[in-house]
């Protein structure tokens, strides 16, 4: 595949509260190509949108693509990511230190903030693993 568009979100009821991660990957074509989120337990909605990051850059790698474009509608991550916010907490500065690790994996990457309206669907896959979780108690 040459190019990869991917969608990501993490979300966290309570913040901190229970948290899942969703992503999905598609191919130049549109296509989708992979979809997979998890439950994180309890953590903040920032921690939980790293970890979106983090294994849809892992996933990615497989694809081998000459680009990459991660979409994501947490403005923070996507700032420090990009270099326009520095990074304050201890626990975001190790995640942010994996992401930037994991995005050197990439020919050609960038990563860009969207709206709210636009990460629907990783939204609610995020979402749909707290749920899942919720349901298990």
């Amino acid at each position: 595949m040459k190019k990869l568009f991917i969608y990501i979100d993490g979300a966290s009821k309570g913040n901190p509260g229970k948290a899942g991660y969703g992503f999905l990957i598609y191919d130049e074509k549109k296509n989708l190509v992979e979809k997979s989120g998890g439950f994180l337990g309890i953590t903040t909605n920032n921690v939980a949108e790293y970890f979106a990051l983090i294994f849809s850059l892992i996933s990615a790698v497989k694809y081998n693509p000459e680009s990459v474009t991660i979409y994501s509608d947490s403005q923070l991550m996507v700032k420090q990511i990009n270099g326009e916010y520095k990074v304050k907490q201890e626990w975001i500065k190790r995640l942010y230190a994996v992401s930037k690790s994991l995005i050197g994996n990439f020919k050609k990457i960038s990563i860009v903030y969207i709206p709210r309206e636009e990460n629907k669907e990783a939204d609610n896959l995020a979402n749909s693993f707290i749920e899942k979780q919720n349901s298990l108690f």
